[in-house]
Protein backbone atom coordinates (compact mmCIF):
# COMPACT_ATOMS: atom_id res chain seq x y z
CA UNK A 1 0.00 0.00 0.00
CA UNK A 2 1.39 3.47 -1.02
CA UNK A 3 2.47 4.84 2.63
CA UNK A 4 1.89 8.55 0.83
CA UNK A 5 -1.54 8.15 0.22
CA UNK A 6 -2.01 7.10 3.96
CA UNK A 7 0.01 9.99 5.55
CA UNK A 8 -2.26 12.25 3.05
CA UNK A 9 -5.48 10.47 4.74
CA UNK A 10 -4.11 11.00 7.96
CA UNK A 11 -3.41 14.51 7.98
CA UNK A 12 -7.09 14.84 6.10
CA UNK A 13 -8.70 13.34 9.50
CA UNK A 14 -6.24 15.22 11.68
CA UNK A 15 -6.75 18.68 10.34
CA UNK A 16 -10.61 17.88 9.30
CA UNK A 17 -9.55 20.00 5.86
CA UNK A 18 -7.94 18.95 2.46
CA UNK A 19 -6.62 22.37 2.59
CA UNK A 20 -4.74 22.38 5.53
CA UNK A 21 -3.55 18.83 5.22
CA UNK A 22 -2.18 20.15 1.60
CA UNK A 23 -0.22 23.03 3.60
CA UNK A 24 0.93 20.66 6.04
CA UNK A 25 2.25 18.40 3.45
CA UNK A 26 3.39 21.07 1.41
CA UNK A 27 1.79 20.15 -1.84
CA UNK A 28 -0.95 21.02 -3.78
CA UNK A 29 -4.87 20.68 -2.49
CA UNK A 30 -6.20 18.68 -5.75
CA UNK A 31 -3.33 16.48 -5.08
CA UNK A 32 -4.47 15.35 -1.81
CA UNK A 33 -7.80 14.38 -3.36
CA UNK A 34 -6.08 12.78 -5.70
CA UNK A 35 -4.63 10.60 -3.30
CA UNK A 36 -7.38 10.02 -1.12
CA UNK A 37 -9.77 9.00 -4.38
CA UNK A 38 -6.96 6.71 -5.29
CA UNK A 39 -7.01 5.22 -1.63
CA UNK A 40 -10.99 4.99 -1.45
CA UNK A 41 -11.00 3.16 -5.34
CA UNK A 42 -8.36 0.83 -4.23
CA UNK A 43 -9.93 -0.38 -1.11
CA UNK A 44 -13.32 -0.22 -2.62
CA UNK A 45 -15.31 2.08 0.03
CA UNK A 46 -15.99 5.78 0.92
CA UNK A 47 -13.12 6.81 3.49
CA UNK A 48 -14.36 10.43 3.84
CA UNK A 49 -17.92 12.22 4.54
CA UNK A 50 -16.93 16.04 2.55
CA UNK A 51 -21.10 16.55 3.42
CA UNK A 52 -20.80 18.90 6.40
CA UNK A 53 -18.73 21.55 7.32
CA UNK A 54 -15.45 19.62 8.33
CA UNK A 55 -14.53 16.24 6.68
CA UNK A 56 -15.14 13.84 9.09
CA UNK A 57 -13.92 9.70 8.56
CA UNK A 58 -16.80 7.19 7.97
CA UNK A 59 -17.07 4.02 10.00
CA UNK A 60 -14.19 2.33 7.42
CA UNK A 61 -12.28 5.91 7.67
CA UNK A 62 -11.66 5.13 11.61
CA UNK A 63 -10.79 2.16 10.62
CA UNK A 64 -8.27 2.80 8.56
CA UNK A 65 -6.80 5.42 10.39
CA UNK A 66 -5.90 3.39 13.49
CA UNK A 67 -4.05 1.30 11.21
CA UNK A 68 -2.38 3.91 8.93
CA UNK A 69 -0.94 5.28 12.30
CA UNK A 70 1.21 2.35 12.92
CA UNK A 71 2.14 1.11 9.78
CA UNK A 72 3.61 4.80 9.48
CA UNK A 73 5.10 4.50 12.80
CA UNK A 74 6.54 1.61 12.32
CA UNK A 75 7.65 2.67 8.67
CA UNK A 76 9.56 6.13 10.96
CA UNK A 77 10.90 3.47 12.80
CA UNK A 78 12.58 1.30 10.03
CA UNK A 79 14.03 4.67 8.30
CA UNK A 80 15.37 5.65 11.43
CA UNK A 81 17.02 2.50 11.92
CA UNK A 82 18.61 1.79 8.86
CA UNK A 83 19.77 5.40 9.27
CA UNK A 84 21.13 5.40 12.43
CA UNK A 85 22.98 1.36 12.43
CA UNK A 86 26.23 3.39 14.42
CA UNK A 87 23.97 4.33 17.29
CA UNK A 88 24.40 7.88 17.13
CA UNK A 89 20.99 9.90 16.93
CA UNK A 90 21.11 12.43 14.33
CA UNK A 91 17.83 14.47 12.89
CA UNK A 92 15.82 16.79 14.70
CA UNK A 93 13.84 16.67 18.07
CA UNK A 94 10.82 18.93 18.62
CA UNK A 95 9.29 19.36 21.36
CA UNK A 96 6.63 21.74 23.24
CA UNK A 97 6.32 22.81 27.00
CA UNK A 98 4.00 24.69 29.01
CA UNK A 99 5.39 28.09 30.48
CA UNK A 100 6.02 26.19 33.78
CA UNK A 101 7.99 23.45 33.29
CA UNK A 102 8.98 24.95 29.76
CA UNK A 103 10.75 27.87 31.73
CA UNK A 104 12.66 25.87 34.36
CA UNK A 105 12.95 22.56 34.69
CA UNK A 106 12.83 21.32 30.74
CA UNK A 107 15.71 23.65 29.28
CA UNK A 108 18.30 22.35 31.36
CA UNK A 109 17.27 18.63 30.47
CA UNK A 110 16.88 19.50 27.09
CA UNK A 111 20.06 21.52 27.09
CA UNK A 112 22.50 18.62 28.75
CA UNK A 113 20.93 16.49 26.55
CA UNK A 114 21.77 17.55 23.71
CA UNK A 115 25.33 18.10 24.59
CA UNK A 116 25.43 14.18 25.32
CA UNK A 117 24.27 13.85 21.63
CA UNK A 118 25.83 16.71 19.75
CA UNK A 119 24.88 15.51 15.85
CA UNK A 120 20.87 15.95 17.14
CA UNK A 121 19.44 19.36 16.98
CA UNK A 122 16.50 20.01 19.70
CA UNK A 123 14.16 22.52 19.34
CA UNK A 124 11.68 23.75 22.04
CA UNK A 125 8.76 25.79 22.02
CA UNK A 126 6.36 27.12 24.85
CA UNK A 127 2.93 27.61 24.96
CA UNK A 128 -0.24 26.99 27.20
CA UNK A 129 -0.99 23.55 27.96
CA UNK A 130 -3.93 22.84 25.77
CA UNK A 131 -1.77 24.57 22.39
CA UNK A 132 0.97 22.12 23.45
CA UNK A 133 -1.40 19.49 23.33
CA UNK A 134 -2.90 20.18 20.45
CA UNK A 135 0.29 20.38 18.69
CA UNK A 136 1.19 16.93 20.12
CA UNK A 137 -2.18 15.52 19.04
CA UNK A 138 -2.13 16.99 15.43
CA UNK A 139 2.01 15.47 14.77
CA UNK A 140 3.28 19.03 14.88
CA UNK A 141 5.94 18.19 18.26
CA UNK A 142 6.86 14.78 18.99
CA UNK A 143 6.31 14.93 22.79
CA UNK A 144 4.54 17.49 25.28
CA UNK A 145 5.22 18.23 28.70
CA UNK A 146 2.44 20.11 30.30
CA UNK A 147 1.16 21.08 33.75
CA UNK A 148 -2.01 19.35 33.35
CA UNK A 149 -4.03 16.71 31.88
CA UNK A 150 -7.16 17.62 30.45
CA UNK A 151 -8.91 15.12 27.95
CA UNK A 152 -8.09 14.46 24.65
CA UNK A 153 -8.67 11.56 22.14
CA UNK A 154 -5.24 12.10 20.20
CA UNK A 155 -3.02 12.04 22.91
CA UNK A 156 -1.93 9.68 25.66
CA UNK A 157 -0.62 11.58 29.30
CA UNK A 158 2.39 9.79 31.50
CA UNK A 159 3.70 10.71 34.56
CA UNK A 160 6.47 12.99 34.56
CA UNK A 161 7.47 14.44 37.73
CA UNK A 162 5.78 16.21 40.73
CA UNK A 163 5.37 19.96 41.63
CA UNK A 164 4.39 22.27 43.86
CA UNK A 165 2.50 25.35 43.68
CA UNK A 166 2.83 27.69 46.58
CA UNK A 167 1.88 31.18 47.17
CA UNK A 168 4.28 33.91 46.27
CA UNK A 169 4.42 37.76 47.57
CA UNK A 170 6.76 40.59 47.23
CA UNK A 171 9.28 40.87 49.77
CA UNK A 172 8.65 42.40 52.74
CA UNK A 173 4.69 41.31 52.48
CA UNK A 174 3.27 40.72 55.57
CA UNK A 175 2.90 37.15 53.80
CA UNK A 176 5.69 36.58 53.89
CA UNK A 177 7.08 33.29 55.42
CA UNK A 178 3.74 32.45 56.82
CA UNK A 179 0.46 30.83 57.10
CA UNK A 180 -2.21 32.78 55.76
CA UNK A 181 -5.66 31.75 55.54
CA UNK A 182 -8.62 31.93 52.37
CA UNK A 183 -10.40 34.80 53.92
CA UNK A 184 -6.65 36.78 54.55
CA UNK A 185 -6.02 36.66 50.78
CA UNK A 186 -9.78 37.78 50.02
CA UNK A 187 -8.01 41.21 50.72
CA UNK A 188 -5.07 40.69 48.46
CA UNK A 189 -4.69 41.74 44.75
CA UNK A 190 -4.80 38.47 42.79
CA UNK A 191 -2.21 37.66 39.74
CA UNK A 192 -3.31 35.06 37.79
CA UNK A 193 -1.50 33.10 34.39
CA UNK A 194 -4.12 33.01 31.79
CA UNK A 195 -7.02 30.36 31.12
CA UNK A 196 -5.34 26.97 29.76
CA UNK A 197 -2.63 27.39 32.20
CA UNK A 198 -1.74 24.48 33.82
CA UNK A 199 -1.03 26.29 37.50
CA UNK A 200 -4.42 28.04 36.90
CA UNK A 201 -6.29 24.89 36.58
CA UNK A 202 -4.29 23.34 39.89
CA UNK A 203 -6.35 25.96 41.78
CA UNK A 204 -9.03 26.37 40.59
CA UNK A 205 -9.24 21.94 41.64
CA UNK A 206 -8.03 22.70 44.79
CA UNK A 207 -10.57 25.19 45.73
CA UNK A 208 -13.18 24.11 43.34
CA UNK A 209 -14.81 21.88 46.83
CA UNK A 210 -14.26 24.86 49.64
CA UNK A 211 -15.98 28.05 50.85
CA UNK A 212 -14.07 30.51 48.85
CA UNK A 213 -13.34 29.82 45.27
CA UNK A 214 -10.97 31.60 42.59
CA UNK A 215 -13.49 33.61 41.34
CA UNK A 216 -14.37 35.22 45.03
CA UNK A 217 -10.84 36.33 44.94
CA UNK A 218 -9.91 39.83 43.75
CA UNK A 219 -8.03 38.69 40.33
CA UNK A 220 -6.53 42.34 39.32
CA UNK A 221 -4.32 41.01 36.39
CA UNK A 222 -4.21 37.67 34.08
CA UNK A 223 -1.03 37.59 32.26
CA UNK A 224 0.31 34.83 29.37
CA UNK A 225 3.58 34.50 30.58
CA UNK A 226 4.97 33.05 33.81
CA UNK A 227 7.84 35.58 33.77
CA UNK A 228 5.18 38.57 33.00
CA UNK A 229 3.64 36.54 36.81
CA UNK A 230 6.59 37.15 38.46
CA UNK A 231 7.50 40.74 37.33
CA UNK A 232 4.37 42.01 38.27
CA UNK A 233 4.37 40.52 42.05
CA UNK A 234 7.79 41.60 42.34
CA UNK A 235 7.03 45.14 41.35
CA UNK A 236 4.15 45.04 44.13
CA UNK A 237 1.23 44.72 41.56
CA UNK A 238 0.11 41.62 43.50
CA UNK A 239 0.53 38.27 44.66
CA UNK A 240 0.16 35.06 42.83
CA UNK A 241 -0.38 31.05 42.87
CA UNK A 242 3.04 29.53 40.48
CA UNK A 243 5.08 27.05 40.69
CA UNK A 244 8.23 26.37 42.71
CA UNK A 245 10.45 25.30 40.37
CA UNK A 246 9.76 28.64 38.62
CA UNK A 247 10.85 30.71 41.36
CA UNK A 248 13.70 28.99 43.03
CA UNK A 249 16.14 31.49 41.85
CA UNK A 250 14.06 34.31 42.54
CA UNK A 251 13.24 33.06 46.58
CA UNK A 252 16.88 32.72 46.34
CA UNK A 253 17.58 36.09 45.56
CA UNK A 254 15.20 37.57 47.81
CA UNK A 255 13.43 39.27 45.05
CA UNK A 256 10.08 37.22 45.73
CA UNK A 257 8.91 35.55 48.65
CA UNK A 258 7.07 32.26 49.78
CA UNK A 259 3.60 32.32 51.36
CA UNK A 260 1.26 29.12 52.58
CA UNK A 261 -2.16 28.91 52.56
CA UNK A 262 -3.42 27.12 55.55
CA UNK A 263 -5.68 23.62 54.72
CA UNK A 264 -4.01 23.66 51.41
CA UNK A 265 -0.88 22.01 49.90
CA UNK A 266 -1.66 22.27 45.93
CA UNK A 267 0.78 20.11 43.84
CA UNK A 268 0.30 19.08 40.40
CA UNK A 269 1.96 15.89 38.30
CA UNK A 270 4.05 17.44 35.26
CA UNK A 271 2.53 14.76 32.23
CA UNK A 272 4.60 13.69 29.67
CA UNK A 273 2.24 14.09 26.44
CA UNK A 274 2.89 11.24 23.69
CA UNK A 275 0.49 11.32 20.36
CA UNK A 276 -1.67 8.58 20.74
CA UNK A 277 -1.30 5.45 18.26
CA UNK A 278 2.03 6.22 17.39
CA UNK A 279 5.55 4.81 18.51
CA UNK A 280 8.41 7.61 19.32
CA UNK A 281 11.24 8.05 17.46
CA UNK A 282 14.70 6.68 18.97
CA UNK A 283 15.59 10.22 19.69
CA UNK A 284 12.48 11.07 21.75
CA UNK A 285 12.58 7.42 23.67
CA UNK A 286 16.31 8.41 24.38
CA UNK A 287 15.29 12.02 25.76
CA UNK A 288 12.52 10.40 28.09
CA UNK A 289 14.61 7.93 29.55
CA UNK A 290 17.73 10.22 29.92
CA UNK A 291 14.75 12.75 31.47
CA UNK A 292 13.41 9.97 33.70
CA UNK A 293 16.70 9.27 35.07
CA UNK A 294 18.09 12.80 35.95
CA UNK A 295 14.67 13.59 37.37
CA UNK A 296 14.68 10.48 39.61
Amino acid sequence: MDTRQLAAFCEVVDRKSFSQAAERLGVTQPAVSLQIRSLEKRLGTKLLDRSGRRVEPTESGQRLYRAAQRMLSLEGQLFEELAGDDGVLRGELALGASTGPGGTVVPLLLGEFQRLNPELSVALSISDTNRVIEQVAGRELELGIVGASPRHRGVVFEPFFRDEVILVVPPGHAFAGEQVSLEELRGEHLILMQEGAGVRQVIEDELRSGPVRLRDLDVRLELGLQESVKSAVAAGFGVTFISRSGVEAELAAGTLAAARVKGHEPAREISLVRPAGRSLTRAAEAFVDFARTKLA
